[in-house]
């Protein structure tokens, strides 16, 4: 058993007859009254983000769990398909576990979470960011800059990103897999 003391970015816990991962968390200490720590959890089993304040002090039960580079083969309807790097075993996920399943292009190395007790994959981490070709772009206007404008692309996954009005089509860019945020043009 943990304490509050113990949590961390990334700490996986059970919580509510679920196990969920910590995404964000902040220690408090008000003038008046007990410290307690405000977190913010993603179910690993669902995908639901959900915020909860627990006290100082009290009790958390860990969850054991291990990562291991897979590489993702293909999509197949709902389901995804991931090779592990080392064995070769391949692995069957639903869309749901993944965190930005349409920025997903295959061949992608991925960090999938398994339970070390039951050997089930939980969730799987996408790169901090990935790059990709855009296949669709509107022409930009010229003289429409002045401002941060932004214009919808489409990429080779088929996701919809806001890019500035330079890019065109056959550039490739770099896209936050969190936010879903346009970062950069790549050579």
């Amino acid at each position: 058993m943990a304490t509050t003391a113990d949590i961390r970015n990334g700490l996986c816990i059970k919580f509510n007859h679920d196990i969920y991962k910590i995404i964000e968390f902040l220690h408090v200490k008000p003038g008046k009254g007990p410290a307690f720590v405000r977190t913010k959890l993603k179910s690993l089993t669902n995908g639901k983000v959900l915020d909860n304040t627990f006290s100082a002090g009290h009790k958390i039960e860990e969850v054991r769990v291990e990562t291991h580079k897979f590489q993702f083969l293909y999509p197949e309807g709902d389901q995804f398909h991931f090779m592990h790097a080392e064995t070769y075993e391949q692995i069957t996920l639903n869309k749901e576990v993944l965190d930005a399943p349409d920025l997903l292009k295959e061949g992608e190395n991925v960090m999938v979470i398994i339970n070390a007790e039951t050997e089930a994959p939980l969730a799987v981490e996408m790169p901090s960011s990935v790059v990709l070709e855009v296949t669709y772009a509107e022409p930009g206007v010229k003289g429409n800059t002045a401002t941060n404008a932004t214009k919808p692309a489409t990429v080779e996954t088929g996701a919809s990103i806001n890019v500035p009005l330079f890019i065109n089509e056959g550039d490739k860019i770099k896209i936050d897999t969190a936010t879903y945020a346009y970062q950069e043009r790549v050579k």
